[in-house]
């Protein structure tokens, strides 16, 4: 049996190149673990990491008992890794936050009194300590995809989330998707809660992103998902006899 399913929360952590905050990332999610609102566990992705990422995630995973880890054969990208982190969930709640840690795991108590309710709860990160051209890029992508998306969003990128795994595993998975998430979960009529979250400055390792990629590839996938919106197919089986 999966091991997911012995807890209501998995936090997926996707890993690329991140050996510099590994030992952080056992601390501050295992310290996370012992004051979590439900049962709650830790499975990192480990996106084919060239640096010695995968080696310490073994480490700690070995010796806490609440982490989990897969290792993919080759770099896919972050929504590559966030689905293979979904595909291999099978608690009743998925969580997601960046292995930089410019996000806290305490913060998912937040979400958390709102999960009942919602069938995805994300942050909104306050006081933002990112550089002007990385501000400045997110709010123009951002703008540009609500003018699109119409999900009413502040955030998407806020690496702070939690969804329904029922919900989750529906969402139709694309390359940049993650970009999307609040909108693909609204395209299958669930409804989408914002909490504030606090952030903090990347103390390790190097951003994966820069100008180009925060700004051409988002919009070119808005142009994708309105194309999909229009053909988006929801079903609800009445009775079945399987």
């Amino acid at each position: 049996m999966n091991k997911t399913a012995n807890y209501r929360l998995t936090i997926i952590v996707p890993v690329y190149n991140e050996e510099g905050n590994i030992r952080r990332l056992e601390k501050e999610l295992g310290d996370f673990l012992k004051i979590a609102r439900i049962s709650s566990c830790v499975l990192f992705v480990n996106d084919g990491s060239k640096d010695e990422s995968g080696k310490l995630l073994k480490d700690i995973c070995h010796g806490h008992p609440d982490f989990y880890y897969l290792e993919l054969a080759k770099n896919g990208g972050l929504s590559a890794a966030m689905k293979a982190g979904i595909d291999h969930c099978n608690s009743e709640f998925v969580g997601y936050i960046d292995a930089d840690l410019q996000t806290t795991p305490e913060d998912f108590n937040l979400l958390l009194t709102h999960v009942e309710d919602y069938e995805m709860v994300m942050g909104i990160r306050t006081g933002r300590k990112d550089s002007f051209i990385k501000n400045m890029s997110s709010r123009i992508a951002n703008g540009f995809r609500r003018s699109m998306t119409h999900d009413g969003v502040e955030d998407t990128g806020c690496p702070l989330k939690i969804l329904r795994t029922d919900y989750a595993k529906r969402i139709p998975f694309f390359t940049g998707m993650h970009r999307f998430l609040p909108a693909l979960i609204q395209l299958q009529n669930g409804k989408v809660k914002q909490i504030p979250v606090r952030h903090f400055p990347r103390i390790a390792g190097k951003s994966k992103y820069n100008l180009c990629n925060r700004l051409v590839g988002p919009f070119k996938d808005c142009f994708a998902y309105r194309w999909m919106k229009k053909r988006y197919i929801n079903y609800e089986v009445a009775e079945d006899n399987l």
